[in-house]
């Protein structure tokens, strides 16, 4: 994830842009910082999904076979 620095950042120029509005620079820091957060958030995502097995009542293993398969991609990769 991103930094607690990075985060208030972004807070920041959220609040400044309601109140007053951004500058040029402000604008595309924003953007920048906008990108990276979803690129982290989008990682920590699959990589918690990559870690999932879903099983019913019974313990029968009920994950998706597209899941699966990715899973078993990424482990290859690996």
């Amino acid at each position: 994830m991103l930094t607690p620095d990075k985060l208030d950042r972004i807070n920041a120029l959220a609040n400044k842009s309601k109140a007053e509005g951004l500058d040029e620079a402000e604008i595309q820091e924003q953007k920048e910082l906008r990108q990276e957060y979803l690129t982290a958030f989008r990682g920590s995502f699959k990589n918690q999904l990559m870690g999932m097995k879903i099983v019913d009542e019974e313990g029968t293993d009920v994950t998706p076979q597209k899941l699966k398969d990715a899973q078993d991609a990424e482990r290859r990769k690996q």
